[in-house]
């Protein structure tokens, strides 16, 4: 079976690099048009955009954290585009931290952080994508989220409790959106061969992460991409609301 996005138009957050560069550079080669979203990296974005089959497609800055960033970006697609046809919420921080040797003042701020960009940001894109989704009749939203969300993060509870949280903003969404020709479908990864997680995994530390995979390594940012094709592409729809585990068999739930 041929997959084909043409005539799509997909806003991928995050998308200078890692997971979101991967998928920015599949759905452009499967014939969408594709809008890069980057927060600082204008230099890492414009090397994934020269790198994106076909044409039409744009970059766009804005900090997530902000709401009134959020808007802009939306309506700045809406404006040129017209429509978001797919959304993949892929932006976010990972910040570890000896969080019970904080100040509380500090404390403040990593949670803050990490919430505003990882939940706060993905929500309030969600809320003004799923509106323009239903006015149009039809769209795909695709989170990605972690395997944090289940097994925990003990060394960066906002990112585990926020990807828990994205978790159930996603069902919640998908269920309301069912009727309405609007699904909702989250990815849960392990550990992936990322920019953020790449110093680790070179660490001693890293081999102890591949081991926990029995294939003893960790996925590819190309290996979620593929995945998230499969979720977006026609046929899927009564798959709304599902959580799709990705980690190498890393963590089993049943």
């Amino acid at each position: 079976m041929e997959i084909r996005f043409d005539g799509q138009v997909v806003l991928v957050t995050g998308s200078s690099r890692g997971i979101g560069a991967a998928v920015a550079l599949k759905f452009a080669e499967l014939g969408a048009t594709v809008i890069i979203h980057y927060a600082k990296d204008k230099a890492k974005a414009k090397e994934t955009f020269d790198k994106l089959r076909g044409s039409c497609h744009m970059m766009l800055q804005a900090d997530l954290s902000d709401p009134e960033d959020v808007r802009r970006l939306f309506d700045k697609v809406i404006r040129q585009k017209e429509k978001i046809d797919i959304l993949v919420n892929n932006a976010g921080i990972y910040e570890e931290t000896r969080w019970w040797e904080l100040e509380y003042e500090d404390w403040q701020e990593h949670w803050k952080k990490t919430i505003d960009t990882n939940l706060t940001g993905m929500v309030n894109l969600s809320f003004l994508v799923a509106r323009q989704m239903i006015a149009q009749g039809k769209g795909k939203i695709i989170n990605v989220s972690s395997r944090g969300a289940f097994r925990g993060e003990p060394h960066a509870l906002p990112y585990g409790a926020g990807k828990a949280a994205m978790n159930s903003f996603g069902q919640s969404m998908a269920w309301a959106l069912a009727d309405k020709n609007v699904q909702v479908y989250t990815m849960a990864p392990g550990w992936v061969d990322t920019d953020m997680t790449h110093e680790i995994l070179l660490s001693e530390r890293g081999k102890a992460v591949a081991a926990q995979s029995p294939m003893n390594r960790v996925a590819r940012p190309e290996e979620l991409a593929h995945a998230i094709m499969l979720l977006a592409m026609p046929g899927n729809e009564y798959m709304t609301g599902c959580i799709i585990d990705m980690n190498g068999a890393s963590y089993l739930r049943s």
